[in-house]
């Protein structure tokens, strides 16, 4: 593997472009996932033929168009870095075609569903870590990466409120509740100290089995777990846990504009979208009970 084009981009990422700390841990992570895929393969060695065989197994493991378009961007803009920098002299990316995007309402958790999810067994360190985890991304609507970037300075106990670093580095106050509070507790006072590796001072809240901070992709695998084992047959991500939170909070009477605050969306038209989920529940339910629907 070319680690220096890689490490090179990466710079790039950071010091040229001026991306996001998590708009650079997502290319970084998701570079790195194809690279895992093709077993440490160099990327600057992948032809259009590897590029749709990583696109077919995204669509065998049935993951949606925005994913594997985000997936092309990520590989194609690596491309060009490398393409401009001289590390390579054509683009594989070139030939593949971007997947139709295809606008739909997303997935969301009923009451039950996010109490069977929620209600994990608790015997260790880890246990803890995933439930003070759950209880955040439910309880916030959190960002994957808000969740996953969240540092121990962040937290305000006494006012039960989290500091957020959002999208484009926009920061905002989002309240948290009793129950997240309790477990979030437990784990910071009672079992992330056995997650801390000798020499090692990491102060991100979640840690993972090496003490440094969990990646997206360990508490997606987590989360994936966790509604296997719930039986819980949707196909769920973190986003499907802040898709539930909105759709919740809207069902039981919050205003739109404090919904938009709490998941730091810039436009209103962008939290829209759960006033469509609460009219199709309608719907739904309308069509279910009434006699003659």
């Amino acid at each position: 593997m070319n680690e220096k084009a890689i490490i090179r981009y990466f710079e790039h990422l950071k010091y040229e472009k001026k991306l996001s700390e998590n708009t650079q841990n997502s290319y970084q992570e998701e570079l790195m996932t194809i690279i895992d895929f093709f077993h440490n393969k160099s990327p600057l060695t992948y032809t259009s033929c590897d590029i749709n065989q990583f696109l077919k197994y995204l669509d065998d493991k049935h993951y949606q168009s925005t994913t594997k378009a985000h997936y092309i961007t990520v590989l194609n803009n690596f491309y060009l870095f490398c393409i401009k920098e001289g590390y390579l002299n054509k683009n594989p990316c070139e030939n593949i075609f971007m997947p139709k995007l295809t606008k739909h309402l997303p997935d969301i958790l009923n009451y039950e569903e996010i109490d069977r999810l929620l209600d994990i067994p608790l015997n260790n360190a880890y246990d803890y870590r995933t439930k003070a985890m759950l209880e955040l991304n439910y309880a916030c609507g959190l960002r994957v990466s808000e969740l996953t970037h969240l540092k121990l300075q962040d937290i305000d106990y006494q006012n039960e409120i989290l500091r957020i670093i959002g999208k484009g580095s926009k920061e905002r106050i989002v309240p948290y509740n009793q129950t997240s509070k309790k477990f979030l507790l437990k784990y910071i006072n009672d079992y992330r100290k056995n997650l801390i590796k000798k020499g090692k001072n990491c102060d991100y809240v979640f840690l993972n089995n090496l003490g440094t901070g969990i990646s997206r992709q360990g508490y997606f695998k987590i989360l994936k777990q966790c509604a296997t084992k719930a039986n819980i047959k949707k196909t769920i991500s973190p986003h499907t846990l802040r898709h539930s939170f909105a759709t919740h909070l809207l069902e039981n009477g919050a205003d739109l504009r404090v919904i938009q605050e709490f998941l730091g969306h810039s436009d209103i038209s962008t939290t829209q979208i759960y006033t469509h989920l609460s009219q199709e529940k309608i719907k739904k339910e309308y069509n279910e009970c009434h006699p003659r629907a």
